[in-house]
């Protein structure tokens, strides 16, 4: 756990139930890091931390096997987990994501299982509940994961702040957050993040 050791163990301000290994300086860590990607595995995204809140909030989770996917921090994962998930698969392509999902989940008392395959190349894993914070910031990215939440037959969970590739249309919002941030981060001090789902056996947002 070399990489996540570097960060501050913190609670997260809008979702003080969980701690995570948190960074404050995104470049600085990518810089000393030295990965390709940069570390989202290190910050408690906005669309992330109105998911945890939403199922540490209410019972949609409750006794179900569960999926986090991109879950970079595994911040959902661990929200899933303390909101009685029965289990938590975390997902994500970023090898480090492994170690920080470790970390976070070690330091909360939970166990979150984790996986590092590219789950949109095949069918969606044997779960009940889909969830993606924060995922629709690239456009090919959006498409594949909406096409590929689209053909799954469970509850599927989106948190999201208003990202470019947001679907204006097919979503059902089930709650909306204000959540400070940072302008290093989003540009802004305060935004609106809201949480949807996919009304079972409708097309893909967007879809013609």
């Amino acid at each position: 756990m070399q990489h996540a050791s570097w960060l501050a163990l913190e609670p997260v301000p809008f979702v003080p139930e969980v701690t995570l290994h948190q960074a404050d300086d995104l470049q600085g860590l990518w810089e000393t890091v030295g990965t390709p990607a940069p570390p989202y595995w290190a910050f408690a995204w906005l669309g992330g931390q109105a998911l945890a809140r939403y199922l540490l909030d209410g019972e949609a989770v409750r006794g179900k096997r569960v999926l986090d996917l991109a879950t970079g921090s595994g911040l959902v994962a661990v929200a899933a987990m303390k909101a009685g998930a029965r289990s938590v698969l975390a997902a994500d392509v970023d090898p480090l994501s492994q170690e920080a999902v470790a970390a976070n989940a070690a330091a909360n008392g939970v166990d979150v299982m984790w996986t590092g395959l590219d789950l949109l190349d095949g069918p969606v894993p044997h779960v009940e509940v889909v969830l993606a914070g924060d995922v629709l910031y690239e456009q090919q990215m959006a498409a594949r994961v909406l096409t590929w939440l689209g053909g799954f037959a469970g509850t599927v969970l989106l948190g999201d702040p208003g990202r470019d590739y947001l679907p204006q249309q097919g979503l059902v919002e089930l709650a909306a957050y204000d959540i400070a941030t940072t302008r290093e981060l989003e540009g802004v001090p305060v935004k609106r993040v809201r949480v949807f789902t996919l009304p079972q056996g409708a097309p893909p947002p967007g879809a013609p």
